[in-house]
């Protein structure tokens, strides 16, 4: 029997990867953060799984002198440098550590053509002048996790191109570049098909302002997609078992074939997952001998996963459509294409103002379509206008204050 010890980072990979019942299969009867006080359990090996960083050295030291359980398996999400491992083996006195290894997983792997790291603020990295100990720190965490991709994949990219415009971008080029000739792990062959490309948001603000509106997309939106899960507790409507959801292109094969399918076509979509759930109840409708016992019973798990996934399908489908209503979302996006499109500077402002004062459209909306609206025309005087209509209508100023911190971030005068 083992127990699973994790940080923070790795408890969201871990979550993300297996589902409760996939970790019992592996003989796994607790999983709990590392460092976390409890009794001995001198019968469970205990397996570490986190991120290579002083933090966690500083925890597994004191779990090794003062050890809980039978033995330690240690298990790195990244590379492990060589200082580290020589602490680790010398405050090991009691020798209960039986391997180390590395598993280069040291980031979010959201669908199969996309992952990000889990970074937050990273916006400080293009604002900064000067290296400052919190910027360098992200750029250390995007170099490793960068790395992790790369070692994950066991791919050594052919050639590394970055936006020449952005210092941010040339500093993690040249990094990743020491790093990857200095380091012997990555001895494996070079891919001439892979490029290594990296570009700043900053040359493209304007795409995050718009809505979205394929499904993925929409439910990260409106109803916050973290760690492929939804919380949908307090909307109206919600069964009780269905308050949180779990989203997730590997484990759900409708949500995998329809994840980037637009909103409008996601009802057709439905329906036939609707018929063919109205071919299982028909089969188990009549149940009249020992054989048609028996059938049912063998198709009853497949029938009770369809039952639940369309049920879970078909509420969050239901509360992506009120709130479309609930939010004009289709004016609102009306006027963002107007706006991202075409040029049309004195209706712009008439239409943008209008939403401003409308009761019907939510603050967020407001002020998205304000910073839209400025980022195409770029008038500071303009800003002031706006920013007043805004207050007008409750708008703190902390939100007032990111119409400004965007121009000066993304604006090109």
């Amino acid at each position: 029997m083992k127990v699973l010890l994790l940080d923070p980072t790795t408890t969201r990979i871990v979550s993300m990867v297996y589902s409760q019942t996939q970790i019992l299969e592996k003989e796994v009867y607790l999983v709990e953060l590392l460092g976390k006080e409890h009794i001995p359990m001198n019968h469970l090996k205990a397996l570490v799984f986190v991120q290579p960083t002083e933090a966690n050295y500083d925890i597994i030291s004191k779990e090794l002198a003062d050890p809980k359980f039978k033995e330690y398996h240690l298990f790195f999400s990244n590379i492990v440098p060589q200082d580290l491992l020589s602490r680790l083996a010398r405050q090991d006195e009691h020798e209960l550590v039986m391997q180390v290894q590395e598993f280069y997983v040291d980031y979010m792997s959201v669908n199969r053509e996309l992952f990000h790291l889990g970074l937050d603020n990273s916006l400080i990295l293009s604002s900064s002048m000067t290296r400052t100990l919190e910027s360098s720190a992200l750029m250390e965490k995007n170099l490793s996790g960068l790395s992790s991709v790369l070692l994950s994949m066991k791919k050594i990219p052919s050639a590394i191109r970055y936006q020449y415009s952005s210092e941010v971008c040339r500093r993690l080029a040249n990094d990743m570049l020491t790093l990857l000739g200095r380091n012997d792990i990555f001895d494996f062959a070079r891919s001439e098909s892979t490029l290594l490309l990296i570009v700043d948001r900053k040359d493209d603000p304007v795409t995050p302002l718009l809505t979205q509106w394929t499904y993925q997309a929409m439910v990260h939106e409106l109803l916050g997609l973290k760690h492929n899960r939804v919380v949908l507790k307090g909307a109206p409507n919600v069964p009780p078992d269905m308050e949180e959801v779990v989203l997730s292109a590997a484990q759900d094969d409708f949500f995998a074939k329809n994840y980037l399918a637009n909103f409008g076509d996601l009802g057709n979509s439905v329906k036939q997952l609707l018929d063919e759930y109205q071919k299982h109840t028909k089969k188990n409708e009549s149940i009249s001998s020992i054989e048609d016992m028996q059938n049912f019973l063998e198709r009853y798990p497949d029938f009770r996963s369809k039952s639940i996934n369309i049920t879970k399908h078909v509420t969050v489908i239901s509360e992506l459509s009120r709130l479309v209503d609930v939010c004009k979302l289709l004016d609102i996006s009306e006027l963002e294409q107007e706006i991202a499109c075409s040029s049309d500077h004195n209706n712009h402002k008439l239409e943008l103002l209008k939403r401003i004062r409308s009761p019907l459209v939510k603050n967020a909306d407001k002020l998205r379509l304000s910073i839209l609206y400025l980022l195409k025309y770029e008038s500071y005087d303009e800003a002031r206008e706006i920013k007043t209509a805004l207050a007008e209508k409750g708008l703190p100023s902390t939100q007032l204050g990111l119409l400004d911190a965007v121009l000066e971030y993304a604006g090109e005068s």
